[in-house]
């Protein structure tokens, strides 16, 4: 079900990659990943993962599209694989997550990476964190072995529990010897349901910092600017948010601090959790 056109002549690309299914608040990883693809020079699709026998396609449906002549064709959801440079040489994976055969399909992409010889692989997503959209969005890592996880600085450790697709692939790649990471978006809670350029800016300036590569950022800051204004406005019409992200901010700042910067009670990181989901069921049922 691993279609390859032709095997690209790459010299040691990093390899980076995130499949759409598990959490990924704000689009970070899945919105990272298109931006490589539409920034990179000389992309091509090298090769495809034909995911009709290996999803719940009740979920995950194909589309129905209108050639010129008027034409339905059916397009059946598939995972893309693409060569470029930006900086360096680079394979980018994106696409649906598979509802089974998680090892073999991971076994695929250790093949793969091998054949392309890849050294260095690492998987993006974004979780929803009790930070603010007046920050810049901070990138945590997650490593396969402990020496890589020592050279990546802040991580993301504290996590047991389900997971994807992205991190069954991560942990093959490690047990066969590549230098397998994973970057998460720490994605404010109350806007990780809609696309965060931000988030994409911070996971794109982490990729360049750590893997060398130049990806153009002026347009996305530009973006990311925009979107910060938007939010801005939007809370500017629900005060009782606002207030509630006043004192995410004090908070952060003042972690021990037990008052607001009025004096008033400052609720507990929980408390705050709390409003933020009740403001959103509040908001999903207007």
């Amino acid at each position: 079900m691993l279609h390859v056109d032709k095997l690209p002549d790459l010299a040691e690309p990093v390899l980076v990659y995130s499949l759409r299914g598990w959490v990924d608040a704000g689009l970070a990883g899945g919105g990272t990943v298109d931006a490589l693809i539409e920034q990179m020079d000389d992309a091509e699709l090298f090769a495809k993962v034909d995911l009709t026998e290996l999803l719940d396609l009740q979920q995950v449906r194909p589309n129905v599209t209108l050639t010129d002549g008027g034409i339905r064709q059916i397009d059946w959801p598939e995972i893309e694989i693409w060569s470029g440079r930006l900086g360096r040489d680079i394979v980018v994976v994106r696409g649906p997550e598979p509802s089974i055969k998680w090892p073999t399909v991971a076994g695929w992409f250790v093949d793969l990476a091998n054949s392309l010889r890849v050294v260095d692989a690492v998987a993006l997503g974004g979780m929803p964190s009790l930070t603010t959209h007046r920050r810049p969005v901070p990138v945590l890592a997650t490593a396969a072995n402990r020496s890589l996880a020592q050279e990546l600085g802040e991580l993301r450790s504290e996590y047991v529990g389900p997971t994807g697709l992205n991190t069954v692939i991560q942990h093959a790649f490690g047990v066969a010897g590549l230098r397998s990471a994973a970057f998460w978006a720490q994605v404010p809670q109350y806007v990780s349901g809609s696309a965060s350029p931000p988030a994409v800016r911070s996971m794109l300036a982490r990729l360049a910092d750590r893997y060398g590569i130049t990806p153009e950022l002026a347009h996305i800051d530009r973006r990311a600017a925009a979107y910060r204004d938007r939010v801005e406005e939007g809370l500017s019409e629900r005060p009782d948010v606002r207030s509630i992200v006043d004192q995410l901010e004090h908070q952060i700042d003042y972690p021990t601090d037990e008052a607001g910067p009025l004096g008033e009670h400052l609720p507990s990181a929980d408390e705050l959790a709390a409003e933020i989901e009740k403001f959103l069921r509040t908001r999903d049922s207007d």
